[in-house]
This record gives C-alpha cells, structure tokens and sequence, in this order.
C-alpha cells in the first residue's frame, strides 16, 4: 500500500473543520499503539518520525514499522518527517518513501527560509511528497511573554502570506504560544487566538499546531509515584485545542504526552513486578495505555470516524 500524502488528509481535514493527530514514533510499540488507535477510531492518522528517531531506529526499520502500521489500521495514514532542519534530511525521507516532510527553517532569516523551502518544494512536489514548513519560533516560549517579545518570536500574518505564496507549502506551522516538551507554561496557557485567526484568513492553507500535548495530571500523578520527577510539567488544555482547530488548525503534533503515558506504565511495571524481566512484559502494558491516549486525542480533535 502507498501512504496517504499530508495535503491529502489535511485538505479533507480543514474542509471538514476538524484536527488530525501527528504521533511521533521511535518504536514498534509506539506505532502498534498509534496505528491500534487509529483503526479503532476510525481515523486517519499522521506517524510522525524525527532526525533524532531515524539515528536511534534506522531508516529502514522505522520505515517498515510504520508501513506495516498503516497496512493494519486500514485508515489514510501519512509517513511525515517532523522537523527536518536539512535539504538533505527531506531528500533521504523522500528517497525512502515517506509521503510528507517537513522542513524546519524557523531559525533561518525571513528570506533564507523561504528560499530554502521553495527548493524543498520543488522537489517533494516532483515526487508527489507534500511538504510542511514553519515560521515563527516555538523553543523557550511562555504564556507571560510581553507583546513586543510575542511579535519577535510569534509567527508574523503578514509573513505568513507572503511565505506561503512564495514557496508554495501545503501546510504551515505557526507559533501562537505552544512550546514542545512537558514544560510549556509558566501559569495558565495563553494561546494567541487572534493572530491564529489573522494567519488563518491570510494564508489560505491548514495550519499546524506543534507542541500540543496535554501533559494530563493523572499521567504525571502516577508518573511521579512511582518514581518520575517532573515538577512543573504543564501541557495544553482540551478546549484550547478545539479552539485552535475552530480557527483553522488541521494538524495537532504530539508526543509528550504519548512518552509520559510509557514513562508511567514502564515505571508502574517495574516498581510492582520487580521480578520481571520480559520486555513482552514490560512494554505490554505501556503500549495498550499509550493506544487509549492516542485514541482521546482522535477523539478530541474530532478525527474519529472519518477514515
């Protein structure tokens, strides 16, 4: 089977006004619970791979893992590269079959950035790969930060319009307040709504939120019983999201909160059944709990039912 392309289920997601999940994976059970998910949802279904995880995994393995996955769930799934920061990181996912790549340019001047992304473009699209870019910067932002900080590191609309005509992107993730990992906040969340709504109107194509994981209480009270210490660990709230996906967001990336749920569940193994040895054992219970979360997420951004 061919992967579903990111412009594919992303275009059906936005005319359809809800959210698509994109899972990253790094291992076999992660996807078994991301694709497990997925099929019993009814969802499409993004399994998003980093750099980092193709070094850990390989290229071919994780390619295989996430291929079989999609062939079992039986739903669209895209095969998208998250947060490639090299022309050479979107050629070799291209080359490998993967049906999306994003390229992470949001560190790079305004012009730069597009210049790089339009080359990426030209050659995902020759493949008939769809790409994803960024603008705006996520790293280190929290809800206190002043205006004139939030206009230095927030997505610009107005860059955005220019940025996509230019480079001719399928999706784009913009900065609005959201951080990746489990520390994303310092006091409550404080997304900004209306500069999502002004990129939204101005740009034309579905927008990605990045660093959208919950980071639910109960995952971290048990976490933290069994051993985990994360202090301060603060995600985004439920209604933020479907908030975000009102104003035109088709794609929520997560991945903390799928990590907490197998920190926990491995922890809660260990500590119960010291005696154990067998990674059957041991990963078993991590990969059904990681299946439920995944499947409250779908659920969420409203993607259930529509594969």
């Amino acid at each position: 089977m061919t992967f579903a392309t990111l412009k594919e289920v992303l275009d059906t997601a936005k005319a359809g006004k809800y959210g698509v999940g994109a899972f990253n994976i790094n291992n076999m059970e992660i996807a078994k619970a991301i694709g497990g998910a997925a099929k019993e949802e009814k969802s499409p279904v993004i399994l998003a791979v980093s750099p980092s995880a193709i070094k850990y995994a390989g290229i071919e393995y994780i390619y295989e893992i996430a291929r079989i996955t999609a062939l079992k769930s039986g739903v669209p799934t895209v095969l998208h590269l998250d947060h490639g920061t090299e022309f050479k990181d979107c050629v070799q996912c291209i080359r490998h079959g993967w049906s999306s790549v994003m390229y992470d340019g949001s560190k790079l001047p305004f012009q730069e950035n597009i210049a790089m992304t339009k080359k990426i473009v030209e050659f995902a699209h020759a493949a008939g790969v769809s790409v994803e870019a960024e603008l705006g910067k996520l790293a280190g932002v929290e809800g206190h930060v002043s205006v004139s900080e939030k206009d230095a590191i927030f997505t610009n609309p107005e860059e955005a319009k220019i940025f996509v005509e230019q480079t001719g992107v399928d999706a784009l993730a913009v900065a609005i307040g959201t951080s990746h990992g489990a520390f994303k906040f310092k006091g409550e969340a404080n997304l900004d709504f209306e500069r999502l709504q002004k990129i939204e109107k101005l740009v034309g194509i579905p927008i990605v939120l990045h660093g959208a994981s919950g980071v639910p209480k109960e995952v971290l009270d048990k976490a933290a019983k069994y051993g985990a210490k994360l202090p301060g660990a603060a995600g985004v709230p439920n209604d933020a999201i479907q908030k975000a996906i009102s104003l035109g967001v088709a794609k929520i990336n997560i991945d903390t909160d799928i990590r907490l749920t197998m920190t926990a569940a491995l922890r809660q193994v260990l500590t119960e059944h010291p005696e154990e040895f067998d990674p059957r054992k041991l990963f078993g219970p991590a990969e059904e709990e990681m299946k439920e979360v995944a499947k409250s997420k779908m659920r969420l951004f409203g993607s259930s039912g529509k594969a």
